[in-house]
C-alpha cells in the first residue's frame, strides 16, 4: 500500500504546485498590464487611483466633447476677455508677470530703475526639470514664460465663456493658476488639457494634474471625458496625491 501512496502524494503536490504557480503568474501578468496600460483598471472596474486629488476630480462636471474641446474653433473666444496683465490684481504696484517671476525664481536680481522688474534669476522648471538661467532681454526673456496651468481657451470652453468680466479677470490673473516655466514647454502645451498634454518631467505630472483639478474645482469648470481619463492615468502612479493649497 505504501508503494501506491507515494505516487499519489507526489501527484497531489504537483497539482497544488501548478495551481500556486498559475496564481503567481496571473498576479504578475495583471500587475504588468496595469503598469503598462493604467486605463485598464478603469475598463475592468478596478480603479486604483485614490486620494484627495481623485476625490475632488470626481466632483467635476464632465461635459461632452461636442460642447467644445480646448482646440475647437470658437469665434467668440478672445484671450483679452481674461484681461491678463491688464490690471494690478494685488495692488502692490507690480505687473503679474514680475510677481510670478519673483515667486518662482531663485537668486533674483531686480532692476535698479524699476522696483518690481526682475532682471535675472534661476528657474527650476517644473515642466522639464531643467534649471534655466533667466536674463531679461529682447532675445532672452521668452526663455521663461508664464503659463496658465488651466489654459485660458480650455477655461473658456469649460464654462468661462458664461462668466462675468470680473470673474474672468480674476481667473486670468490668479497666481494660483500661473507658473513660470520653460518657454518651449509652454508653447508645446499651448491650450491642451491633461488628456492631451502632460509635463515631460514625470516627477511633476501628479502635482500638475492635482493643481489643474484644484483650479477647475475652485472656479467651477468642467472637464471632458478624455481629460478626466488623462488625469486618472497620471494619478494611478501617485496614490494619495494631495491637493495644493489655494
Amino acid at each position: 500500500m505504501g508503494s501506491h501512496a507515494l505516487p499519489q502524494q507526489v501527484a497531489r503536490r504537483a497539482a497544488v504546485l501548478r495551481v500556486v504557480l498559475s496564481c503567481v503568474c496571473g498576479l504578475i501578468l495583471a500587475f504588468t498590464l496595469l503598469r503598462m496600460y493604467p486605463s485598464l483598471g478603469t475598463i475592468v472596474g478596478q480603479e486604483r487611483a485614490h486620494g484627495p486629488a481623485v476625490t475632488l476630480l470626481m466632483t467635476l462636471v464632465v461635459r461632452s466633447e461636442e460642447e467644445g474641446g480646448s482646440e475647437s474653433v470658437d469665434a467668440s473666444y478672445s484671450r483679452d476677455a481674461f484681461r491678463y496683465q491688464q490690471i494690478d490684481a494685488d495692488g502692490n504696484g507690480c505687473m503679474i508677470r514680475d510677481d510670478i517671476l519673483a515667486r518662482d525664481l531663485t537668486h533674483i536680481q531686480f532692476s535698479k530703475q524699476k522696483r518690481c522688474q526682475v532682471e535675472s534669476g534661476n528657474l527650476e522648471d517644473p515642466y522639464t526639470g531643467k534649471t534655466i538661467a533667466f536674463q531679461r532681454g529682447q532675445a532672452t526673456s521668452s526663455l521663461v514664460q508664464i503659463d496658465h496651468v488651466v489654459a485660458l481657451h480650455d477655461a473658456w470652453n469649460s464654462g468661462a465663456k458664461n462668466w462675468s468680466v470680473s470673474k474672468r479677470t480674476r481667473f486670468g490673473n490668479d497666481p494660483f493658476n500661473l507658473l513660470a516655466v520653460e518657454g518651449k514647454a509652454n508653447q508645446n502645451k499651448s491650450d491642451k488639457h491633461a488628456g492631451k498634454w502632460l509635463p515631460s518631467n514625470k516627477a511633476y505630472q501628479c502635482g500638475y494634474v492635482a493643481r489643474q483639478i484644484a483650479i477647475k474645482a475652485k472656479y467651477g469648470l468642467s472637464v471632458t471625458a478624455q481629460e478626466k481619463q488623462g488625469m486618472l492615468r497620471a494619478l494611478h502612479y501617485c496614490p494619495g496625491q494631495p491637493l495644493p493649497r489655494w
